[in-house]
């Protein structure tokens, strides 16, 4: 986005595009403008998060030292068989964020995590495998429950069996690489995965029977539970036999309404749903304002993408297709009060230290934008 852009959209550009026309116009043109209906004034509510690891009191340095008080993350397990961590695991993990003044206002959980299911080591719940999927179920209640007992509100979870797919890199800004996708490009590994063929009805059986069992006792303890959305969605005809029906906003919004209480809700990732959609730069504001609305956004995964459904690049915050100054306003507007946190990152070939540079650029232009959503209306 130009500087003449970011003026307007901010609100700014009333006196900084006006100061050569006089003083006149300058006044004018600074004058209040209306608010849009449903705009809301007065303080953002949402704060700046991050969700990289790994759990250390090095990390939590690191979140702090680029001003980020908020963040999801794991809790250390000290027994590799147990498959949840204990009330005083999660205490541990919030202590840590304390000595650095950052909250851990979510975790995530060994299961449902976001990789293939042909290297997932907990595959039952998706893979509908019983008796074991009933006893991984049990296993996400008690962390629900622990949560509960340890003061951290919110649970993060992925409901996929393809896990996240690219289908290479291409050149980025300067010397970095960005991951792509482009599915006519794409070769799977194997034809089908280990879950062999899972239409879209099988697909939505399994979400249902998760989500009756889970829902419930999300609500009991008041912890948020936040599913990611599939991450690229994929033809109805479907990728290695797989159909992922929580890779279209319409699927989306279907998975909200079972099971619906407050508790239940979406990791909404807008780098994903930006993947969904056929132009993203239009049409993302919509789905925002769909499910913040309804108060369904429980977390984002701040990240920009240049491309469209089918065939995209994610890109640094700055460059993509989505005006983030527009997307925030409209976070804004919808009263969302959680974190916005940057995600996948660009990288730089031979430098692994450069991802970590890529979020310090992150967190510093998220808090920028903030900063502004926070003082003007």
């Amino acid at each position: 986005m130009d500087r003449r852009r970011f003026l307007s959209a901010t609100g700014l550009g009333a006196v900084a595009l006006g100061a050569g026309s006089g003083a006149a116009s300058t006044v004018a043109d600074a004058a209040p403008k209306p608010k849009a209906a449903g705009a809301r004034g007065g303080p953002a509510k949402f704060k700046l998060g991050c969700q990289s690891p790994p759990a250390t009191d090095e990390h939590f340095a690191f979140f702090a030292r680029y001003g980020v008080r908020n963040c999801s993350s794991s809790a250390k397990i000290a027994d590799p068989s147990r498959i949840y961590p204990t009330v005083d695991e999660l205490k541990a993990l919030k202590d840590m964020g304390d000595r650095h003044g950052v909250s851990v206002d979510m975790v995530d959980s060994v299961l449902l995590t976001s990789s293939h299911i042909d290297r997932e080591k907990n595959p039952a719940i998706m893979l509908a495998q019983d008796p074991q999927r009933d006893r991984d179920i049990e296993a996400f209640q008690t962390l629900i429950r622990n949560c509960a007992a340890a003061g951290i509100p919110a649970v993060k979870y992925n409901m996929s069996i393809l896990g996240v797919l690219r289908s290479g890199k291409v050149k980025g800004r300067g010397d970095s690489e960005y991951a792509a996708w482009n599915l006519a490009e794409a070769k799977p590994a194997t034809p089908l995965t280990r879950a062999g063929v899972v239409d879209a009805d099988r697909f939505w059986e399994r979400i249902t029977y998760f989500l009756e069992r889970v829902a419930p006792v999300a609500q009991e303890y008041k912890v948020r539970i936040a599913c990611h959305p599939q991450d690229p969605g994929v033809p109805p005809s479907g990728y290695q036999g797989i159909d992922r029906v929580l890779g279209t906003v319409d699927g989306l919004k279907r998975f909200i309404t079972i099971k619906e209480n407050p508790y239940h809700g979406l990791n909404f990732c807008q780098g994903t749903v930006s993947e969904d959609l056929r132009d993203p730069g239009k049409e993302i504001f919509d789905v925002i304002r769909y499910f913040g609305n309804r108060k369904k956004i429980f977390n984002v995964h701040f990240r920009n993408i240049r491309g469209h459904r089918d065939n995209f690049a994610e890109v640094f915050p700055d460059e993509g297709d989505v005006d983030f100054v527009e997307a925030i306003k409209v976070y804004k507007e919808v009263g969302y009060d959680g974190m916005l946190m940057p995600d996948h990152v660009p990288e730089v070939p031979g430098h692994p230290e450069a991802r970590g540079e890529s979020f310090a650029f992150a967190y510093g232009y998220i808090r920028g934008l903030i900063q502004a959503a926070d003082r003007l209306a």
